[in-house]
């Protein structure tokens, strides 16, 4: 059983983890306030671009884009971005999409991994195809180094046909992600069929070909952008969920370690106390 000493040193330790704690969730949820913002921007605006092209082929069917063709199939080629995190203490956050990233890559064998954040890398090392760890400015990619890196996989797709897929935690609130995995490439559509006849004329300029063609490469560069932001959105939150279930236990057991302690002193107070009642009855005997 412990002593007092050692018991003194734990809850020493477990409140200096507890100021930790404290402080990463505040960090987490002012950096969470921001990311949920930027996440909700980015949807209404990737929204708009999506609606906006199903427009142009819905009205003009026969201008095409290399980047709305059909999917390959199970046995093409293909290139899995993988969104996660640098670092850990976020909970399942990057155990739950590792594991539905393995999920895919057994089912897709012509599909080769790529890493936004080491965690899901470092996860998925053994059994598994070595994919590249994308090195960026900061921990989280500016949008110009998701510009360059959509732009980079439209090329493989348009060149090669090497399909592009994207695995991240889907945001939904502070508490709440889904690990999710979709198409980025060829750019699928997938909000409802288009309207069989335009509600008014439309008029083009240059036309709806040259429309296209400046408004699918940013439809793709939105999506993947939109995906990083719910990525780091559900990051923050599931750190600010982790760190303040972890300063809950602090408390916790500190409190149950107090209660221990006081318990041991008052203990060895009542047999001090003990020792010179029955020596003073001694000497008075």
């Amino acid at each position: 059983m412990a002593n007092i000493k050692d018991l003194k040193k734990k809850i020493k330790t477990t409140k200096g983890m507890l100021k930790i704690t404290s402080a990463m969730k505040l960090v987490s949820a002012s950096k969470f306030a921001k990311a949920q913002q930027a996440v909700q921007n980015a949807r209404l605006y990737a929204a708009g671009l999506e609606g906006t092209v199903r427009d142009v082929l819905a009205f003009h069917g026969d201008r095409a884009h290399p980047c709305l063709g059909e999917p390959a199939g199970d046995g093409g080629a293909a290139t899995l971005l993988v969104v996660s995190a640098d670092k850990g203490l976020c909970g399942g956050y990057n155990a739950l999409l590792a594991k539905k990233a393995r999920s895919f890559l057994d089912g897709r064998p012509g599909a080769v991994p790529r890493f936004i954040g080491r965690k899901a890398r470092d996860l998925l090392a053994s059994g598994g195809p070595e994919g590249e760890l994308l090195g960026f400015d900061k921990a989280a990619p500016a949008f110009r180094e998701v510009k360059g890196l959509a732009d980079g996989l439209r090329a493989d797709f348009e060149e090669r046909g090497t399909e592009a897929f994207v695995a991240w935690n889907e945001f939904h609130s502070a508490m709440s992600f889904t690990p999710s995995v979709r198409r980025l490439l060829p750019m699928p559509l997938e909000d409802g069929p288009p309207p069989e006849r335009p509600p008014f004329d439309f008029l083009y300029d240059p036309g709806p070909g040259d429309v296209l063609d400046a408004l699918v490469p940013e439809a793709v560069v939105m999506s993947l952008w939109t995906r990083v932001l719910e990525a780091l959105a559900s990051e923050h939150g599931s750190r600010m969920a982790a760190m303040d279930s972890a300063a809950t236990n602090c408390r916790e057991a500190i409190r149950k370690q107090t209660i221990t302690m006081n318990k041991l002193r008052q203990a060895a107070i009542t047999t001090e106390l003990i020792e010179v009642v029955s020596g003073a009855e001694s000497l008075a005997s």
